[in-house]
């Protein structure tokens, strides 16, 4: 069986050793080496059985990218600008950073480059927003075989007569269509008589909303406050913290 050509950059994504963007500054850095050998053409071709190694300088670059945590206040979308409103990471300052933040890592301006949303959160919706320099970690939360959950407090108001039907909780959780697709199961449950938690895999564009009017729920306050194992905990709205080392999703 013949071995299909791949793009470098591509193969080194898929390796898990950089986003694509890295694999192509690191290519243009000369710190990549194909069967030992430096390459350092952009949009170079090789074989998935060749053996791509990097150098310790890039290693040493991506141990410098920063992962921040945001509460993310109302009114601020995830983010590019749009519409006059601002995107989260012009919170990202020292003087909004959480005064309790454990980590030892200090603010400095470089890390604000490229600092990209890793999933989003609607305008209207608050609470923990992920924004990281690192393209492994973007790719681990929003991958297309991403397998880490996040978790949300919905605060509901039924619009229909009496209570929701405990069939279309069970709907809730699964057996709702969403763009002509099955979505994937979910866990929903009542937290107290108006606030419901959702645990979901998927993140299709206001999907829980969307989810909740398929049954005649209303959203009043949607709030994010886990992704996989990290919590939103004390993080007040609107502060930051750093990820720390010992944290993974």
């Amino acid at each position: 069986m013949s071995e299909e050509l791949l793009r470098l950059s591509k193969r080194m994504s898929e390796l898990g050793l950089c986003s694509r963007r890295e694999a192509d500054e690191w290519i243009a850095r000369g710190w990549v080496r194909v069967d030992g050998k430096v390459v350092s053409e952009l949009g170079t071709k090789i074989y998935p059985s060749q053996r791509v190694s990097v150098e310790r300088q890039a290693a040493a670059e991506q141990s410098k990218r920063v992962t921040v945590l945001i509460n993310k206040p109302m009114g601020y979308v995830s983010g590019q600008a749009e519409d006059g409103y601002q995107p989260a990471v012009v919170l990202i300052k020292p003087e909004n950073r959480w005064a309790e933040d454990p980590s030892p890592e200090q603010f400095h301006p470089t890390q604000l480059r490229s600092l990209v949303p890793a999933g989003r959160l609607d305008i209207d919706s608050v609470g923990l927003l992920v924004l990281t320099q690192d393209g492994r970690v973007a790719k681990h939360l929003i991958g297309e075989t991403t397998d880490v959950d996040k978790e949300y407090l919905v605060r509901v108001e039924y619009t229909k007569p009496g209570k929701l039907p405990d069939s279309d909780l069970k709907k809730l959780n699964h057996g709702l269509w969403m763009d002509g697709k099955a979505l994937q199961p979910a866990k929903v449950r009542w937290q107290n008589d108006d606030q419901l938690s959702f645990t979901l895999r998927e993140g299709k564009k206001r999907q829980i909303r969307r989810m909740c009017d398929m049954v005649g729920l209303k959203v009043i306050g949607l709030k994010r406050v886990r992704i996989g194992k990290v919590k939103l905990g004390d993080l007040p709205v609107g502060e930051w913290r750093y990820l720390r080392p010992d944290e993974q999703f």
